[in-house]
């Protein structure tokens, strides 16, 4: 199934990106303001209008703002000093809003005010309240890590709470990066669960400790970067209170590829290393050493890891704390290569490692670093072939979903505005997306497109997963589909059609529950590139904060009409199209909720797969 709900824990959400901001009012606890939106105000990138004010706080202090309409559904965000960063729509009982916050550190957070629907303007009342200081700093060193330190607290009627009605406590703290911390969460009257959240849109969290079989949360994080962070005491279920006792520990073993000290890379340089007892080791087991570089939004990496000792497994993480994985170059190379376009700047950390525990050996791992080469637009793909697939309207009551019909419209309409939408192309909506409709516009459209051609097969609407055969692509035992009007379509059919694609490039998207799952199966077959919009165990969330049906759908919608072009070269790369789509996510949709079939919690993430499709590889060519 696909989500309906737009659900963000404000606790952990993600940067909203606004224009210049002009001269802003100072608020105060116990402010009051009335004003009104209207069309003097400036807009946020997403075209809302939006008055802003400012609001100086100390390290710890908590407040609770409340915006009131009665003439349109309001919005508040604040973003300040230690990546503080939270969102909040509706109070859960009217389309007024309200948002309680802490501050991380001392410094001036700026709240937004603004309305879910886009333009909408009127009167509106902006409180502000001090909740109170939350509870004490975490003391934290710089090296070595954070001393062991034992908590007691207590959820109660009067704390903090996330939208979705959990009561959270907040511990700040200091940290340095490579600093590795235990965090074990216990009670004996709630579920608990525990994040921790930091700069540059950092966060980990953990429900239940799983090795101990106990509703008691476990979590080793390794900091990133300097600064600012936040330990988060929550529970599992709204309104769930009670006595914790929270124990920060430093950590015995990483859990990432961060601890202890990293070699500094140079560009063109090679690193000799060896993989043995007394490394650190990952929590599965396997020994890894830690390289650093410096890396720049939009620059191409490639880094390889060889040995003849063992199977080479590279991690890339980023400042942020996206994590990139490459265990084989090629289905034919045991070596490893990570070959992508960075989306951010900073420090970026390498993980040298094994694909088995306890694997050791001598090891080579190169970088190369550079700006993308351009790509001229007479060598790009010439036409776009695509075959564009989205249901809103499905047989019975209670199966429809909002504007996943729209998105295929979008991307037509996009395509079509660049010029690059081969006539042959055929978008099937809602009835018209029968399981024979798509196969024979699927065999039609591709037998079309040329070897100098893309071939693009989209798909929103509801997907699912299905008892299958444990084999090699599918460990899990599970078949994905995605569900057409007439019945499903799983992944194994959809690899057969893409069998006969002799398109340059193929690319699939695909914003459905599960659709992860498709790359195993579609994208090992060579030219074939896939973006999908969660992994293949959690379900998808429709995208009601852009009015599209899903988050993918929109990103790969603007990403096509020119914001993926990343060096202006006016054309779109494959390495362009990937960087743009985890951009987008990390920016723009931080830490929506998603769940597996067995109703376990997580957040969606987009999978990007480029299987054997380079970096540089030209994915459509923009009107000059």
């Amino acid at each position: 199934m696909k989500l309906r709900s737009f659900a963000v824990l404000l606790l952990l959400a993600g940067t909203a990106a606004c224009g210049q901001l002009g001269a802003q009012q100072g608020l105060q606890a116990g402010q009051t303001v009335n004003a009104a939106l209207d069309q003097a105000d400036m807009k946020a990138d997403q075209g809302g209008l939006v008055d802003v004010y400012e609001l100086r706080g100390q390290a710890g202090e908590s407040y609770t703002l409340r915006l009131a309409s009665e003439v349109f559904d309001a919005y508040l965000y604040v973003r300040g000093p230690g990546s503080l960063a939270q969102d909040s729509d509706d109070d859960g009982q009217s389309l007024n809003s309200r948002l309680t916050f802490t501050f991380p550190e001392t410094g001036v957070a700026q709240v937004y005010v603004t309305s879910f629907n886009r333009n909408a303007q009127g009167s509106y009342q902006l409180t502000v309240e001090q909740a109170g200081a939350e509870p004490p700093q975490i003391a934290a060193g710089t090296a070595p890590p954070v001393t062991a330190q034992q908590m007691a607290g207590e959820l109660a009627q009067g704390d903090a709470q996330l939208r979705s009605g959990e009561f959270v406590d907040a511990y700040p703290f200091q940290a340095v990066a490579g600093q590795q911390i235990e965090l074990i969460l216990t009670s004996a009257q709630f579920d608990t669960y525990v994040a921790i959240t930091g700069p540059n849109n950092f966060r980990e969290f953990n429900d239940d400790d799983t090795a101990n079989n106990t509703r008691n949360s476990r979590l080793v994080a390794t900091i990133p970067a300097d600064g600012a962070y936040t330990i988060h005491v929550t529970s599992y279920a709204p309104g769930e209170a009670g006595a914790y006792q929270l124990a920060i520990n430093p950590s015995q073993g990483g859990a990432g590829v961060l601890a202890g000290g990293a070699e500094t890379f140079t560009p063109g340089q090679t690193m000799n290393g060896e993989l043995a007892q007394g490394d650190t080791q990952l929590q599965s087991g396997e020994f890894v050493d830690n390289f650093q570089f410096q890396g720049q939004a939009g620059q191409r990496v490639v880094i390889d890891m060889r040995s003849t000792a063992f199977d080479p497994y590279l991690i890339l993480l980023a400042p942020s704390g996206a994590q990139e994985d490459n265990d084989d170059a090629s289905p034919t190379d045991r070596n490893a290569r990570i070959e992508t376009t960075l989306s951010e700047s900073g420090q970026f950390r390498i993980g040298a490692t094994s694909y088995q525990p306890g694997e050791r050996g001598a090891y080579v791992v190169t970088l190369q670093q550079g700006a993308a080469p351009q790509v001229s637009a007479s060598n790009s793909a010439r036409r776009v072939y695509a075959v564009m697939v989205g249901i809103s309207d499905y047989p019975g009551q209670g199966n429809d979903l909002p504007l996943t019909a729209e998105d295929a419209r979008k991307l037509r309409d996009a395509l079509a505005r660049q010029g690059a939408l081969a006539a042959e192309s055929v978008t099937l909506i809602d009835a018209q997306a029968t399981r024979a409709s798509v196969q024979q516009a699927f065999q039609r459209v591709a037998a079309a497109a040329g070897p100098n051609d893309l071939f693009l097969f989209f798909y929103s609407g509801h997907g699912n997963q299905v008892r299958g055969r444990v084999d090699a692509t599918e460990p899990d035992g599970k078949d994905e589909t995605i569900e057409l009007v007439d019945g499903a379509m799983t992944d194994n059919e959809l690899a057969q059609m893409f069998a006969g694609v002799r398109a340059q490039t193929a690319l699939l998207i695909i914003d459905a529950c599960f659709s992860g799952g498709f790359g195993r199966d579609v994208v090992s077959r060579p030219g074939v590139m896939g973006l999908f919009s969660s992994e293949e165990d959690l379900t998808s969330s429709v995208a009601d904060k852009f009015e599209a049906g899903g988050f993918l759908s929109h990103f790969i919608q603007t990403g096509l009409s020119g914001n993926a072009d990343e060096n202006r070269d006016r054309v779109i790369t494959a390495g362009e199209l990937s960087a743009f789509v985890r951009r987008e996510f990390a920016r723009e949709a931080q830490n929506i909720s998603a769940e597996t079939q067995e109703g376990q919690r997580n957040y969606q993430f987009p999978v990007v797969e480029r299987g054997a499709v380079q970096v540089d590889a030209p994915v459509l060519a923009l009107p000059g």
